[in-house]
């Protein structure tokens, strides 16, 4: 294809979570680190999730969910990934996650969890280490 250009990532916050904050803080950290964000915005459902993601061409989706929801939501995610022929955009994740969770939602095809405190540069590494831009 060619030169390929930065790492694409939507950021998203699916299901019923109000709380936004922590991913405003991952998106801006991710985009002040060179690479290209789309930030979804509140009360996304997987299926707009997933159709951001194959529309902007992302590399990755970072899911960020705080309401307990994480298993099903990210199940669902993933599941229309394959749906759709994308099983090549990464999918991770971060919020309140139980460590007993953490596990499952690798079992399910979550490439990473990042927990509260994580700080955002180890989530940039992680992203830059992991995410290969298309091209």
């Amino acid at each position: 294809m060619g030169v390929s250009g930065p790492i694409r990532v939507v950021v998203a916050k699916p299901g019923l979570d109000g709380h936004d904050r922590g991913a405003k803080v991952i998106a801006r950290a991710l985009r002040d680190a060179g690479m290209e964000v789309v930030y979804t915005g509140l009360h996304q459902t997987p299926e707009q999730i997933v159709d951001t993601a194959i529309q902007e061409d992302a590399d990755g989706i970072g899911l960020s969910i705080l309401s307990g929801a994480h298993l099903t939501l990210c199940a669902r995610v993933l599941e229309l990934l394959r749906e759709r022929g994308a099983e090549d955009i990464t999918v991770f994740c971060g919020g309140i996650v139980p460590d007993g969770d953490i596990a499952r939602l690798k079992e399910l095809g979550v490439a990473d969890v990042f927990t509260p405190g994580t700080p955002t540069g180890t989530v940039v590494d992680w992203v830059r280490d992991n995410l290969r831009p298309a091209g």
